[in-house]
């Protein structure tokens, strides 16, 4: 590595150099109004570290690295209860309760890290792996000893590269994909989308429109987010806790603080029906690139009103007409997504285990603990 790079790590937003959100203007998720939620609403199990990369005296990539302490969580999630997930869920409280993740675990895509320059890959792989001793060591002064290290989220050309260096005696895996719908230029309306659509997905589209009567879909003010936040925080709580896996649930003051912090970037729109919150979604706008964040909604209504796929509608129509490039959706859920355009992108991380003998078992305990989800890609639009 060259003898000019070298890293500082802040705890704190009000510590970061002046520069940082020049540097990190490509990706709002590294941006300081993103950092300073985390910082003031982050889950309550995990604790947020920013990484200012230098060279010499100038700032010229940023990064995020985040603690997550499993032993805080009441579950992991309680949709799938065979035995298969038991097994997991003893695994990770037994030798995975400390948990150091380099990237952000709380969405899905390459946000770990951006430089302001060109940045040789055998280089980037050294800070990476340096930037987690050095928080190791950090934590073994408190008495807290880091037992599983992942670095999350890279898009296959920059995990090929990683590979090549300092990554090759890490264990690398892929998960569910990053699903991400690419828009068509020529789309200025959601009727040009819905005309590209095969028969059977305009079908879909009418379908769940005319299920979708009676429900009033509202964007939220700060002063709405916060006089509804615990409601909004049911709703998401009720998603979160069915989800299949979950290392983290939001703090209930997250919606408002991400509102404050963000402005007019940060979305929230309610769906209304008689006169009840009964779900609502979320978005960031980042750039060209439209990112979808954590949404709710109300059980008993859910199947009636197709709301999920409501929502992934009224995001696409938001991306169309304010002329946004792509739509990420992230991952689960990669067929109904897929079934409105989004294609899955393959996201790639690599991890080790501190403790060597365990480490050594780690390929075949992920093999075991992380099946493949069985699901077939849509394809809706008509073909050319």
């Amino acid at each position: 590595m060259s003898s000019k790079l070298h890293f500082t790590i802040y705890s704190k937003t009000a510590e970061l150099p002046t520069h940082w959100d020049d540097v990190a203007q490509q990706n709002a998720f590294l941006q300081t109004p993103y950092l300073s939620v985390l910082e003031q609403s982050a889950p309550t199990n995990m604790e947020c570290f920013f990484i200012g990369i230098f060279e010499g005296e100038e700032l010229i990539g940023v990064s995020l690295a985040q603690y997550l302490n499993v032993d805080k969580l009441i579950s992991f999630g309680e949709r799938l209860h065979c035995m298969k997930t038991r097994v997991r869920n003893f695994a990770f409280r037994q030798f995975a309760s400390h948990v150091l993740i380099i990237g952000n675990n709380m969405i899905t895509g390459q946000n770990g890290y951006v430089f302001s320059k060109s940045i040789d890959f055998n280089d980037i792989s050294i800070l990476l792996r340096a930037m987690a001793d050095e928080i190791i060591q950090y934590f073994k002064k408190k008495c807290i000893r880091i037992h599983l290290v992942s670095f999350k989220d890279f898009y296959e050309e920059c995990a090929t590269e990683l590979k090549q260096h300092q990554f090759k005696s890490l264990f690398g895996f892929t998960v569910q994909p990053n699903m991400i719908f690419s828009l068509r230029s020529d789309w200025k309306s959601m009727a040009d989308y819905v005309d590209s659509l095969s028969k059977k997905y305009r079908d879909q589209y009418k379908r769940s429109h005319k299920k979708y009567e009676g429900i009033e879909c509202v964007e939220l003010t700060w002063e709405q987010i916060q006089q509804n936040e615990s409601r909004l925080y049911e709703l998401y709580y009720y998603v979160a806790l069915n989800a299949s896996f979950n290392t983290f649930f939001l703090a209930p003051n997250h919606f408002s603080t991400f509102k404050k912090q963000c402005g007019d970037r940060f979305k929230l729109f309610g769906y209304y029906f008689e006169g009840k919150l009964v779900g609502f979604h979320t978005l960031l706008l980042n750039g060209k690139t439209l990112e979808t964040y954590f949404l709710g909604y109300d059980a008993s209504l859910q199947k009636e009103k197709m709301l999920y796929l409501n929502m992934l509608y009224n995001m696409t129509e938001f991306g169309i007409t304010h002329q946004f490039e792509r739509i990420i959706y992230g991952r689960t859920a990669m067929e109904i997504k897929s079934s409105i355009g989004a294609s899955p992108t393959p996201m790639h991380g690599f991890m080790y285990h501190t403790q060597p003998l365990i480490n050594r078992c780690v390929p075949q305990l992920f093999k075991n603990l992380e099946p493949p989800v069985a699901w077939e890609q849509r394809h809706p639009f008509k073909e050319a």
